[in-house]
């Protein structure tokens, strides 16, 4: 029995270190939990989320400093997501011309 429950425990100990931490609603606190995220980065994150929420990952990365494709892709790794989402790559960005892809 006491097995049992240490291992309950232990799962509930790892799904809460695996928590995601939204752009749009961490704290610095929990912003600074992610790694590669420090006081800096926090900093930068809860400044430009003053203007406004961020709309996608695109908008996170255009208005935070240090943020580029990379480093989204890292930070996603770690936990952090804008709206509930994961960073998606090069398809997450918008197309940098005004066409329209064909299908």
């Amino acid at each position: 029995m006491f097995k049992k429950i240490l291992a309950v425990a232990a799962m509930l100990f790892a799904v809460a270190s695996f928590a995601a931490v939204d752009a749009n609603k961490g704290s610095a606190a929990e912003l600074d939990g992610l790694k590669g995220v420090g006081p800096a980065m926090s900093k930068r994150i809860l400044d430009a989320r003053k203007e406004g929420e961020f709309k996608d990952w695109p908008d996170l990365m255009q208005r935070v400093k240090g943020v580029k494709e990379k480093k989204a892709e890292k930070l996603s790794a770690e936990g952090l997501t804008v709206n509930g989402q994961a960073f998606g790559g090069a398809t997450a960005a918008a197309p940098k011309s005004g066409k329209a892809a064909k299908p």
